[in-house]
């Protein structure tokens, strides 16, 4: 399975279309391990950019703070799933709190 978090300075970013990198998460929900991350930068923020290229990524699931309403439907659209409201951490600490069943999500941080 593969995670993507929307990251600046190592940590996720609350605004998800303006990210510095993406910080790709291998995980085996099996074991509950992770197996490698990479950092990717994202291309250009363009409407329905991200979505595809996210998609070609092999992406699963992306972990963000804040989403557009319009962002979160293109990724279901390419059978991606979102999670929203997650707090600043580390891309590590938070796939290891959903891994566990404990990555806590508050309210969407994005307006739009």
């Amino acid at each position: 399975m593969k995670i993507a978090i929307p990251t600046a300075n190592g940590k996720l970013t609350m605004h998800f279309g303006h990210c510095e990198k993406f910080t790709m998460v291998d995980i085996d929900p099996e074991t509950k391990t992770i197996l490698g991350t990479t950092e990717l930068d994202p291309p250009p923020h363009e409407p329905g950019v991200l979505p595809h290229w996210l998609g070609q990524q092999g992406t699963d699931l992306i972990i963000a703070g804040g989403m557009g309403q319009r962002a979160q439907q293109l990724f279901e659209a390419q059978d991606i799933a979102v999670m929203v409201g997650a707090s600043s951490d580390t891309p590590e600490a938070i796939v290891k709190a959903y891994m566990d069943q404990a990555l806590e999500t508050g309210s969407n941080a994005c307006d739009h």
